[in-house]
């Protein structure tokens, strides 16, 4: 599967951005996904993921009640909804996906994931 991350730009404190995660060469409804990002200087974070069996969804303390991780079957799409955002949230946004069936502790570990796309910047910022 080619993973394609877009959406990323520059926002106000406060603001809105939807990123989008869209797949070709498989079904994404085959796949767990997850959202992470890297900041400079930063290790890589594990944003949110969601479990095709169950659909599961976790997300890090830092964006709970911000952001919401959602799929489109129809669209092949996965998105992650960044609401109410903030300085700290400015980082690279990567999504990823695997064929494993991840348990909660797993899911938002980079490691879990074999399939990476290539990142969307988000730059927040007054």
């Amino acid at each position: 599967v080619q993973l394609q991350a877009s959406g990323g730009g520059l926002v106000q404190p406060g603001g809105s951005l939807r990123l989008s995660c869209t797949a070709s060469g498989s079904t994404l409804a085959e796949y767990d996904i997850g959202w992470f990002r890297q900041a400079p200087g930063k290790e890589r974070e594990g944003v949110s993921c969601r479990r095709r069996s169950d659909g599961h969804t976790s997300y890090a303390n830092s964006v709970k009640g911000r952001f919401t991780i959602s799929r489109d079957n129809a669209k092949n799409t996965v998105y992650l909804q960044m609401n109410t955002l903030k300085p700290e949230d400015t980082a690279v946004y990567y999504c990823a996906a695997t064929t494993r069936r991840l348990i909660s502790s797993l899911c938002r570990r980079d490691g879990s994931y074999e399939y990476w796309g290539q990142g969307t910047q988000v730059t927040v910022s007054s």
